[in-house]
């Protein structure tokens, strides 16, 4: 029996007793805090006895895991980004008390979908944003195909899980939360003997349609008076002046290239101060950056950079903690590789061709998967990491790097 265990044949269970307890007085601690904060409404789903689920949600705000456990009386176990299981002890007790599974963000973990697997085996429910990403216009964001064999490898019936009113609530790129409404609940349950009988296509089409929200649109009024600040965060491209950097403050945001200021509205709209600005939501107006991008002339940017930007640069221990490299960092953006000089700057250059990765975490932590190195660069409250990633996955789409899959895929 020692050598059994010695040899790993004696696994230790993922759920644990405890889970429940903790998820019944978090929760009621929470849902007013939440109700209060979002203004949400959040229905309740007729669980079945004994029944497991997995559950598949478009992803708004920091807040949706609340918003789908609420709805549920069983402990939920989250599929979660690695990178808050490398925050030291706040990740030991975020692993004691809620146990998520981590994964690293567009690579292939097979890690993660074994512990899925696990848990499944053991009877919990599994939640995951197949998106990956909080949505930066308001519209839900390119899911990949990877979740079609995922369904299918854990044969739970699937929850379709739609939250709405978040993008009005809560942009990505903001730090303020605006008084608005907000609604939450299962749309759709597929039945394992559903979705047997549909192809792979067919059962990526209905996932895509039930998880489709699109709120870039006049839906209702979100009043704030910082409705507009930190739009930097995702904002880099002018429709007049091509690349450039903004400056937000309150209800307006600024291209430093043209001058042109521009007002974000309670009802989401934007609008030109003295001049017609071409879209009427900001989500068109990122349609149009990614589109930008995509037809940017990548050889303009070898010699000189498209941005230059000062941020602290970590090395993530994965699963353990995070590790100050340097601060104050100077770093350059070209269309094939990324440039970091300043005192202790890691390892300098960092080329396209050598990164398997890269994502944006939270609303503007960038992390770099380079080698069997994972940095992460944080700059100051205006940084911008998504232009970034839309850089490096330019480059994997004009080095043919990326897969028919992604299409015109640009990191989000």
């Amino acid at each position: 029996m020692k050598e059994a265990r010695k040899n790993g044949s004696k696994q230790k269970k993922w759920i644990r007793k405890r889970h429940s307890v903790i998820r019944a007085v978090a929760g009621a601690l929470m849902k007013p805090v939440l109700k209060h904060k979002y203004h949400i409404k959040i229905d309740k789903f007729a669980e079945k006895p004994q029944r497991q689920y997995l559950i598949l949600f478009n992803h708004q705000t920091p807040a949706d895991q609340f918003f789908v456990s609420l709805s549920l009386k069983k402990p939920v176990y989250y599929v979660a980004s690695e990178d808050i299981f490398s925050n030291g002890w706040i990740s030991k007790l975020l692993r004691f008390a809620a146990a998520p599974v981590p994964i690293k963000k567009f690579t292939g973990d097979a890690r993660a979908v074994l512990t899925c697997v696990k848990i499944a085996a053991e009877g919990g429910t599994i939640a995951m944003a197949p998106e990956g990403n909080r949505t930066y216009g308001g519209r839900t964001g390119y899911i990949m195909r990877s979740v079609v064999p995922f369904v299918r490898k854990l044969k739970l019936p699937v929850l379709l899980y739609r939250i709405e009113g978040g993008y009005g609530a809560e942009p990505r790129w903001s730090s303020d939360v605006r008084k608005g409404s907000m609604h939450s609940y299962v749309f759709r349950v597929i039945e394992p003997e559903e979705y047997e009988q549909l192809s792979n296509d067919e059962l990526y089409a209905v996932i895509k349609e039930g998880l489709f929200v699109d709120e870039g649109r006049a839906d209702g009024l979100y009043r704030s008076g910082k409705r507009a600040e930190y739009i930097e965060r995702a904002a880099y491209v002018c429709p007049f002046c091509g690349l450039s950097v903004f400056e937000s403050k309150k209800n307006c945001v600024t291209c430093t290239k043209c001058g042109r200021t521009v007002e974000y509205g309670e009802d989401k709209r934007l609008s030109g101060k003295g001049f017609d600005f071409p879209f009427e939501f900001y989500g068109e107006w990122y349609d149009y950056q990614n589109s930008f991008v995509t037809g940017l002339d990548a050889g303009a940017y070898t010699t000189e950079p498209m941005f230059r930007d000062k941020a602290d640069l970590y090395r993530v221990n994965l699963y353990k903690n995070k590790e100050k490299i340097a601060g104050d960092v100077e770093i350059a953006l070209f269309s094939d590789r990324i440039e970091l000089s300043g005192e202790g700057a890691g390892p300098g250059t960092i080329p396209f061709e050598e990164v398997s990765a890269a994502a944006v975490l939270g609303r503007n932590k960038l992390n770099i998967y380079h080698g069997k190195n994972t940095f992460q660069i944080r700059g100051g409250k205006r940084f911008n990491a998504l232009k970034y990633v839309n850089m490096y996955y330019k480059y994997r789409l004009d080095n043919n790097k990326t897969g028919e899959e992604y299409g015109q895929f640009l990191g989000l």
